[in-house]
């Protein structure tokens, strides 16, 4: 029997422990699905913004991954120093993929970053899906959005336009998703009226995909606003026929507000482009007040140079989204200037070498590229050089169940049961409040359902 640790359960975890039950060349193959959090499906649980339903739904396709007869969820195992290095997890089987993400989120490196009402946007997603490490981080949502009337959103991919649109989000319109209701109740004192989206490019460069721009234009009291003269700056915005059709159906859908009256609603939401920050500037009160950014131009090979002329935005909370980061592993081999773990095709490589039973899957083996589904060609890959490996992995012993070896180094896992208890607890929650299901946001109260668990 090939024993397999799959670190992490969000999408590439679970595609990774798919991968591995659902195929012939090795045919009896355990996994045990480990996480940090006592909840399985991570960014889809964590990072999918509560409004949308449809991707959220994702997590009925995991979950039949996660309930199949030879997959254990383990919940609450943390990889660490403190807790289980990864050289005593590879003790207890043939093989780890490690399937952790890209925790952290890149900064500007500009002045003023640390001022108060500056935050990543992770934090903000991390807040308003109920991340049981957002408080303790430090994250204070009390003066969070006190006093906001300009937000400003800087960076132009899909979690950009997830906040954005969450800002512009009546309390009605969020009232029936699953969003904690602490973060529900600051948001519904919102004053927000506009919220500016920035990126350094152009249009025809923005990461964002055409089904999360068009949304923007369909909240219900909100226009947005699109500078026609700033998008002519983008020569591919001016003749797109030899760009991507993602990126042309991006231009079509930014051309058509361009080109439309104001409507003077209630709140607007302005894309902005070719403007790169350099300074975040505070008020008198030392929170900060706006952003300076410098006018760019295209350099001819893709990227952009100032032009030496600046414009000043106004806001009252700036929310930077210009990327994820992974973070180290103790334990593990890491590229700092990547921000992956050194492999190939998925096997960890040590001081250039493949580490027997070591493997990556995910943002951290490739970087944070890529819509969901294309973790699942990733895990496949790793998952085939697994296999490929399988004869020599099997040929070491192992002490017995790995459950009693993470028991005997101090965890008391969260199994399936424990799972589906939190389940009940948040549909029970939701019911006292007179809402759907609604999301438990800390780690006491996680813990304190999943121990009311009924075994079996």
């Amino acid at each position: 029997m090939l024993q397999v640790a799959v670190v992490g359960s969000g999408p590439s975890g679970v595609y990774a422990a798919q991968s591995l039950v659902q195929q012939d060349r090795v045919p009896d193959v355990r996994v045990d699905v480990l996480d940090r959090l006592p909840c399985p499906y991570g960014l889809v649980r964590y990072g999918v913004a509560p409004d949308h339903e449809k991707i959220k739904s994702l997590q009925n396709n995991l979950r039949a991954v996660l309930e199949h007869e030879r997959v254990r969820f383990l919940g609450g195992v943390e990889i660490g120093p403190e807790t289980l290095p990864p050289a005593r997890l590879l003790g207890l089987y043939h093989a780890v993929v490690y399937c952790v993400g890209a925790a952290a989120d890149r900064r500007l490196g500009v002045p003023g970053e640390e001022l108060p009402g500056s935050h990543s946007a992770t934090e903000f997603v991390s807040w308003y899906s109920a991340h049981p490490d957002a408080l303790p981080a430090g994250f204070a949502p009390d003066g969070f959005i006190r006093g906001v009337e300009s937000a400003l959103v800087i960076g132009v991919g899909n979690v950009a336009v997830d906040v954005a649109r969450i800002l512009a989000r009546g309390v009605a319109e969020l009232l029936p998703t699953d969003m904690p209701d602490a973060a529900l109740g600051v948001l519904a004192g919102s004053r927000v009226r506009e919220v500016h989206m920035v990126g350094r490019r152009g249009p025809s460069q923005a990461r964002f995909t055409t089904k999360e721009l068009r949304e923007l234009g369909s909240l219900p009291e909100t226009e947005v606003v699109v500078d026609p003269a700033e998008l002519a700056l983008d020569p591919a915005y001016l003749d797109p026929s030899g760009l991507p059709a993602a990126s042309r159906r991006n231009v079509e859908v930014l051309r058509g507000w361009a080109e439309r009256p104001p409507s003077g609603l209630a709140r607007r939401i302005r894309l902005r482009f070719f403007l790169r920050p350099v300074a975040l500037t505070a008020g008198v009160s030392g929170r900060v007040a706006g952003a300076r950014f410098e006018r760019t131009l295209p350099d001819g090979r893709g990227g952009v140079t100032g032009a030496g002329r600046y414009e000043d935005i106004p806001a009252q909370l700036v929310l930077r989204s210009v990327g994820y980061r992974g973070v180290p592993l103790a334990g593990l081999p890491f590229d700092p200037d990547r921000g992956t773990v050194p492999h190939a095709a998925g096997r960890v490589l040590r001081e250039g070498a493949p580490s027997a039973g070591e493997y990556v899957a995910g943002w951290i083996k490739r970087g944070p590229t890529g819509v969901i589904g294309a973790n699942r060609p990733c895990a496949k890959e790793t998952v085939a050089s697994l296999l490929d490996d399988a004869p020599g992995l099997l040929r070491r012993e192992l002490p017995g169940d790995p459950l009693a070896g993470l028991r005997a180094a101090g965890l008391r896992p969260v199994e399936w049961p424990g799972w589906l208890a939190i389940e009940r607890a948040e549909a029970e929650l939701g019911r006292s409040l007179g809402r759907g299901v609604v999301k438990i946001p800390d780690w006491e109260g996680l813990r304190g359902a999943a121990a009311r668990a009924t075994p079996g």
